[in-house]
């Protein structure tokens, strides 16, 4: 990002939104895809290895939604810098040391709790051998936290600095060796024993390390990103610095805990009704969380853009850089919902045998649920970008509220009611995934709209 280029109408912000978007919604696609590769060799193992990853996954993904929520608001802090001064050096350098100490220590604070896994799908009621097997892979895998953590916070410094296509091929890089970590210790290749889950909970380790220092090198060898040096005297501590980190990113975190759990609560209730509907629902899940990466990565920008405009106290372009990432993020959804509904075997093809008549079970679940996904495709996306441009301005208490209340009173507690009290069992959670996200979306769009009322922009 430069000083030099400050659009001022809607249609420049369009460009300028979709410049920044595309490699970032790529490369969370990517990412996406390193997580499908995991599915689909753990898939073939059979169901049950499934369902038990799909529990694992289900945890470790709340607890990483919430550090990289707390590392994120990086991205909001070195945008108005910049957006102030195109010279900030010192002020980013800070901002991105205090990041990676956060993602450090909630790395290792995650694998602790990762250490009780195990115990918690006991306590929800899950089936005890597939929460053995769970929580065994998690245990492992949760070693990957802390690299993944540092790896987001790099992510987001080149994004910020005007090297989002960073990102994106880092990201493909990873594709390629989770793939080759997987094909080699889960099934057993290249004089590798055969390790079946633990296989792919190693592969995962690795991609993570791996990524780290695929950044390490990418921001060393340019030489807008290493004059900042954000490696220099990493034990030194900027308090100030880490203390406003926290204050943004904690509201952050909550807030992508919240709609975290809510899927991974889903995940919960769907053990609790049978086998067949929690692999058939994180089948559908993987698919509506592939599609959602493009709207989310579309928020990453807004927070960017916005943020920008922010830092420089320009109240006309915040304005167009928020409500052009929402047209862009309101046309993406509609296409994906629309491919969704009109070719949802086709999609389900390229993670299950759709033909075998043993997954005949799993693929009706999975196309009842795919519908329901299709249906919730606007809102999700809408929330995602809403969010994304109130954190630019940096807005995050209220957001956070604001998603606790959707997401769990209405969603999850609309799930529970239709899951278990009505004959819609799986169909029911999925429903209530819908009114969640819908709520959220009004409320997080009614917040951006009226941000003058709320005093939530410079004068």
């Amino acid at each position: 990002m430069t000083k030099t280029v400050r659009p001022s109408t809607l249609r420049g912000e369009l460009r300028a939104t979709l410049r920044l978007a595309g490699p970032l919604a790529l490369a969370n696609l990517l990412q996406m895809a390193v997580f499908a590769t995991d599915v689909i060799f753990v898939a073939r193992l059979g169901q049950q290895a499934l369902a038990a990853s799909s529990l694992a996954i289900a945890l470790i993904a709340v607890m990483m939604m919430g550090l990289n929520g707390v590392t994120s608001a990086v991205a909001p802090l070195i945008a108005a810098e910049l957006g102030r001064r195109s010279n900030a050096v010192r002020e980013v350098r800070r901002s991105a040391r205090m990041a990676l100490w956060v993602a450090v220590i909630l790395g290792l604070a995650g694998f602790l709790v990762s250490l009780k896994g195990e115990w918690l799908m006991l306590a929800t009621g899950q089936d005890p051998e597939v929460s053995a097997l769970a929580g065994h892979f998690l245990v492992i895998v949760s070693i990957a936290m802390t690299p993944m953590a540092v790896s987001n916070v790099l992510r987001t410094f080149v994004s910020a600095l005007g090297r989002p296509v960073f990102a994106t091929l880092i990201t493909a890089l990873s594709i390629l060796v989770n793939a080759l970590g997987n094909y080699t210790l889960v099934f057993g290749h290249f004089g590798a024993p055969a390790l079946g889950l633990t296989g792919s909970a190693l592969s995962s380790i690795i991609t993570a390390c791996i990524a780290v220092l695929a950044y390490s090198i990418a921001i060393a060898r340019d030489r807008n990103l290493r004059r900042f040096h954000i490696f220099g005297r990493w034990w030194r501590p900027e308090w100030s610095r880490l203390r406003q980190i926290l204050a943004l990113g904690l509201p952050i975190a909550l807030t992508l805990i919240a709609e975290g759990g809510l899927f991974s609560g889903a995940a919960f209730l769907m053990g609790r009704i049978g086998e067949a509907q929690l692999a058939a629902h994180t089948l559908a899940l993987q698919i509506a969380s592939f599609a959602f990466q493009v709207p989310f990565g579309i928020g990453q920008a807004a927070t960017i853009r916005v943020g920008y405009h922010y830092g420089a106290a320009n109240r006309l372009a915040i304005g167009h850089a928020g409500w052009a990432a929402i047209i862009i993020g309101l046309a993406f959804t509609s296409a994906s919902a629309g491919a969704m509904l009109a070719f949802p075997k086709l999609i389900l093809a390229a993670y299950i045998d759709v033909s075998a008549p043993a997954n005949a079970a799993l693929i009706a679940f999975a196309l009842r649920y795919l519908f329901v996904a299709a249906i919730f495709q606007l809102t999700d996306g809408l929330q995602a970008v809403g969010a994304g441009a109130l954190r630019g301005i940096q807005d995050t208490r209220v957001p956070m509220t604001i998603a606790i209340f959707g997401y769990w009173a209405a969603g999850f507690g609309v799930s529970v009611v239709l899951a278990f009290w009505t004959p819609l069992e799986g169909v029911g959670v999925w429903i209530g995934l819908a009114v969640g996200l819908t709520v959220a979306a009004i409320l997080l769009l009614a917040r951006w709209h009226w941000r003058d009322r709320f005093g939530l922009v410079p004068a």
